[in-house]
């Protein structure tokens, strides 16, 4: 394993990166196919099941994360829903996509931002640099997700797909 979650914030903007000991087409692969996906999306401990999962152009894809780590206090038991819709898809360069919170129902959460994000795959030396932008409404509005604890979450729902990746258990 390779990763470490580097961040900054440019304007409306929340730039993550992460390089993974892994080629690129697999890391595309692992947010590409549903199942992976599943096996890692979400932070340690939280376990996600993708209740619609088109990646194309214009597809969907509406995911639900549960808690069910005891240790986590009161978040176990606890349901996240997320609702994607895919803009564009470079096989295995590039994705970009909406994200916002929603229900089980896929209605969206709007006391929370919606963002688009756009994720980039880069092969360096055997690996991958993968590069998240996430453009946020407002600087506020980054401030209200990193607050709820995003940067904590993706880091560890990285840790998991690098787990993955070398072959590790998830």
């Amino acid at each position: 394993m390779s990763g470490k979650l580097i961040m900054r914030e440019e304007g409306n903007n929340l730039i993550m990166e992460w390089i993974f000991d892994a080629p690129r087409e697999e890391v595309f692969k692992a947010f590409s196919d549903s199942k992976l996906l599943e096996s890692w999306w979400g932070p340690e401990g939280w376990e996600t099941n993708n209740k619609k999962f088109e990646f194309e152009p214009g597809g969907i894809w509406h995911y639900g994360m549960t808690c069910k780590d005891k240790s986590q206090g009161e978040f176990y038991g606890m349901e996240s829903w997320g609702l994607a819709v895919y803009k564009e898809i470079s096989a295995p360069e590039k994705i970009v996509h909406t994200d916002a919170f929603s229900d089980e129902e896929g209605n969206i959460n709007e006391s929370l931002p919606k963002t688009l994000i756009t994720a980039t795959f880069s092969e360096e030396e055997g690996k991958t640099k993968y590069v998240s932008v996430t453009e946020f409404p407002s600087s506020g509005a980054i401030r209200q997700i990193i607050d709820m604890g995003a940067a904590e979450g993706f880091s560890s729902q990285l840790r998991k797909l690098d787990a993955l990746l070398s072959g590790n258990k998830v």
